[in-house]
């Protein structure tokens, strides 16, 4: 029997308590995903993209409906007005309302919000105070959750969790994030929050990267930074792969290198004890990762992205079960 956990809202790691329990109940929910179908009734999701999404969205609607809720979907960039999100700003642009009159107004249509809004690489104050997504906490007046915002992606994390603890063979795994090449600079978010949660259970975590490239110290947090990638893959049980882009100093948001040497193939993963693979996708083959691998038996990619269902369905679970108390 699951013990009601409750929340108010998801943003990270912190929010979901204790790691075991929220493992337990997304074990529990994964074989019968339907339990809670009626704690949702009359209840409404809206979900408000910023930014594109498959997984997220697909995953986080079909939670919703495993819960029996009613589902509204916004793409704020595809069907809406223009917003503005800067305060104090002369509206006299292409955007016509603003973020903190819709916000309200997006709250009464609703019972629980989700927002998808990714770092934009313009200020990294602007990017890591979470602009956006602490409007909404504000101004909603509702429980909300992130589906990706600038610094992290904990529906993404929570579902990586509950692959590592399905499919680990020993109680404490090595586990190595590695950065990897991408023609295009992505935000910390993924990164940052595999780092946050690896970092909150007892694995063995590791972190690989070129120089330059070090993350925001309160997401690094205890975990072992190794330079060396062939070193820091030795003995590795799963290898989290994925690209970002500079953190520190004036080089936010810039790509410092390309170095296609450190694209997973299987000469790294040959030195690990015969690890799993891991993305969050969407992946650029031959870029992070070489078909070998992703194709190859220990790519677990796709159970991977199933049990993101899992995580959200958790999540509004307990931010429901938030809503009674």
């Amino acid at each position: 029997m699951i013990n009601r956990v409750s929340m108010k809202q998801f943003i990270s790691v912190r929010d979901i308590g204790d790691l075991k329990a929220a493992v337990d109940e997304a074990m529990e929910m994964k074989k019968d995903r339907f339990k809670y179908v009626e704690l949702g009734r009359n209840k409404t999701l809206l979900m408000i993209f910023f930014n594109s999404s498959l997984r997220t969205r697909l995953s986080t609607q079909k939670a919703a409906y495993n819960l029996g809720m009613n589902v509204i979907v916004l793409d704020i960039n595809q069907g809406a007005w223009k917003l503005e999100t800067e305060r104090g700003v002369v509206m006299d642009g292409d955007k016509p309302e603003h973020l903190l009159e819709a916000i309200p107004v997006m709250g009464c249509y609703c019972d629980i919000i989700g927002v998808r809004s990714f770092a934009r690489f313009e200020s990294r104050d602007y990017d890591y105070n979470e602009t956006i997504l602490n409007q909404f906490i504000r101004y909603s007046g509702k429980p909300v959750f992130s589906m990706e915002a600038a610094t992290r992606h904990p529906l993404q994390s929570f579902a990586d969790l509950i692959t590592i603890e399905e499919y680990k063979t020993k109680p404490r795994p090595k586990v190595v994030m590695t950065w990897a090449p991408h023609p295009r600079p992505l935000p910390q978010a993924v990164p940052n929050s595999f780092a946050e949660w690896m970092n909150a259970t007892d694995y063995e975590f590791v972190i690989t990267h070129p120089r330059g490239y070090e993350l925001d110290p309160r997401f690094v947090g205890d975990a072992k930074v190794e330079y060396d990638q062939m070193k820091a893959f030795e003995g590795a049980d799963f290898i989290y792969a994925k690209n970002w882009a500079a953190y520190m100093g004036d080089n936010y948001g810039q790509i410092l290198s390309r170095d296609r040497s450190w694209t997973v193939d299987s000469r790294q993963m040959s030195v690990t004890n015969n690890a799993y693979f891991m993305h969050c996708l969407p992946v650029r083959r031959n870029m992070i990762v070489a078909d070998e691998v992703i194709e190859g038996p220990r790519s677990i990619v796709i159970p991977e992205a199933a049990n993101r269902e899992i995580s959200a369905t958790v999540v509004l679970k307990r931010l429901l079960e938030g809503l009674k108390g």
